[in-house]
């Protein structure tokens, strides 16, 4: 038998977001039950600094597989015809080894990321959430506007970038695919003001959302900063709110926004009240009441990688898609 081939349109095509978000609940259920090896992932700087080069390894028990995303993160492509994120990812039998898949990482990311933030808004945003607020306006945005507009009925969206043409050409294109009015606030404070779920999803490397701008009762999905020199959100911010993760190891190595406000004084390790995955199995409480603002930091997790390509792999050999290539692994008589 030999490798499927998925790329982007096939992987788009096979992972909807309303079929990844229960995918990605159901990984993060299997972590939270110890039942994944999940390492940190080992992260090369280029020279010049350009960019870096990420390599994500994992084993899942449910579905049981292994492998690894391994991606190029160049923040300095936002604006130009490259994707900062970019790689595949490669998912092996745990049986024999044998390479099954390369899937394009681009859009499982995009994908999952959003998914897994989707997850974090049915657990931990307001029942009657209707207020949404969109920090960014790239890739990230547009996945989870979608994972958004699964996880609650939100009437008012509001849409900020540092680029307003990027933001005001967001903002028209997902009017007209979602049926709704998007609206492109002048600053982080307009657009977060009453608003009930917030989206940091941006490439910045300091701060753009402040703790006193955060209206009560709101929800964050913390998406952006995935190392320990960045952050969108200050100390303040993430010290007002009950912090959940994805996972408190990567935490506790990875996460900037967290990181520097620790490092700040503002918080401490005790400061992550528990994982996805531990709300997920009802070990650890979500929302408590209508008033307390909640927060999920996302690093995006190799599991979620592993997760999402077994489903697309499962989904394309069902239907006959993508491409199959002779990659060796069989062993050759003498």
């Amino acid at each position: 038998m030999g490798v499927l081939l998925a790329d982007q349109a096939l992987v788009r095509s096979l992972l909807p977001m309303g079929e990844c978000m229960p995918i990605m609940a159901e990984a993060l259920r299997a972590l939270a039950r110890g039942d994944a090896v999940l390492p940190l992932r080992p992260v090369m700087p280029l020279p010049d600094q350009r960019g870096v080069l990420a390599m994500m390894p994992a084993w899942l028990g449910n579905p049981r597989v292994f492998g690894l995303k391994i991606i190029s993160f160049f923040p300095g492509n936002l604006g130009t015809p490259y994707d900062c994120h970019q790689g595949a990812v490669l998912l092996f039998d745990p049986q024999d080894g044998q390479l099954l898949a390369i899937l394009d990482a681009t859009s499982i990311t995009s994908i999952r990321t959003a998914a897994v933030s989707g997850v974090a808004t049915q657990l931990l945003a307001r029942e009657n959430a209707r207020s949404l607020a969109i920090l960014g306006s790239g890739v990230q945005a547009q996945s989870h506007l979608d994972a958004m507009l699964l996880a609650r009925r939100f009437d008012h969206v509001r849409v900020w970038s540092r680029n307003r043409d990027h933001a005001v050409a967001f903002a028209q294109q997902s009017s007209r695919r979602h049926g709704i009015t998007l609206e492109v606030a002048a600053s982080v404070q307009d657009a977060v003001r009453a608003a009930d779920v917030i989206c940091t999803v941006t490439s910045s490397r300091e701060p753009v959302l402040q703790g006193d701008w955060i209206p009560g009762g709101a929800h964050l999905n913390v998406v952006g900063a995935s190392v320990r020199t960045a952050r969108e959100v200050d100390a303040a911010a993430v010290a007002r709110a009950r912090l959940f993760v994805d996972r408190r190891e990567s935490t506790l190595a990875e996460a900037g926004d967290f990181l520097m406000a620790k490092q700040e004084g503002a918080v401490g390790d005790d400061h992550i009240l528990g994982e996805l995955g531990e709300v997920l199995l009802g070990r650890v409480p979500g929302r408590r009441s209508p008033d307390e603002v909640t927060m999920f930091k996302s690093l995006g997790l190799a599991v979620e990688d592993l997760a999402a390509a077994h489903h697309v792999y499962r989904h394309a050999l069902e239907r006959g898609a993508g491409t199959v290539v002779e990659l060796g692994g069989a062993r050759e008589a003498p």
